[in-house]
């Protein structure tokens, strides 16, 4: 899989060493990715570009230490500031998932749980990772941490750019089109401000003008934030904008 690299300010974030997936079947082994390594740095976009089923996905999924059973990483290094994410504890790894780096997945239909409303998606992750006041606090001070909470979600809404945020936020995900529903998953992946930020093919089955909205929308985090972002994609053209 080609890289295409568009920034390189900044120190290292994220290094990928000798990368190795894979799974287990009847007829032999799968290698989904093979001696693959990258490097991002702060303020750097990133582009990972394959053919669909080349192992762009499992790549990603394999910096997290997400791949699905039975797959399983069978050699290389994942150092993210210089730690060895394939030699941390699951605890430890809890609290770099989301906090640290972030991922946004290709499907919001399959991502986003439709029976919650999309305000209450992004604040749990932000419940998760402790970015709000003790959430076991009594009577007032219970009172001031879901206000800072509404105000938190609010932002986060209005940073994607989803219109009327007080009222989106206590939508179902049915209720948001697909440009939207995208611009959510993305707003939850921001909730904690993290420094990487995965983005697996982010424009999938939308049209070309909401794909243009989308990537404006990374470019815009990547600049203002300094966020560091590896952007998945099967589409060339799409890389090199």
């Amino acid at each position: 899989m080609p890289a295409q690299k568009e920034k390189a300010n900044g120190q290292i974030l994220l290094q990928v060493e000798n990368l190795s997936t894979v799974f287990p079947l009847r007829r032999g082994m799968v290698k989904a990715v093979q001696n693959l390594s990258l490097e991002l740095r702060e303020g750097q976009i990133l582009g990972v570009v394959g053919e669909s089923g080349s192992g762009k996905s499992v790549t990603m999924l394999s910096i997290l230490r997400l791949v699905p059973h039975p797959g399983r990483i069978v050699s290389g290094r994942v150092l993210y500031r210089g730690r060895n994410l394939l030699e941390l504890s699951e605890r430890e790894m809890r609290s770099i998932r989301g906090r640290e780096i972030a991922m946004i997945f290709q499907d919001p239909m399959t991502t986003l749980n439709p029976a919650f409303r999309i305000g209450e998606q992004i604040a749990e992750s932000l419940r998760i990772h402790g970015m709000l006041p003790n959430s076991r606090l009594p009577g007032f001070l219970d009172r001031k941490r879901k206000e800072a909470e509404r105000r938190r979600v609010i932002e986060l809404l209005e940073e994607v750019g989803i219109p009327i945020p007080e009222e989106s936020r206590k939508r179902y995900p049915h209720e948001f089109s697909g440009g939207m529903q995208q611009r959510a998953l993305i707003a939850i992946a921001l909730a904690c401000r993290p420094k990487v930020l995965l983005a697996d093919e982010p424009t999938t089955a939308l049209d070309v003008t909401i794909q243009a909205q989308i990537m404006d929308l990374l470019r815009k985090i990547n600049r203002e934030h300094g966020t560091g972002i590896i952007l998945v994609t099967h589409d060339l053209g799409l890389a090199a904008e």
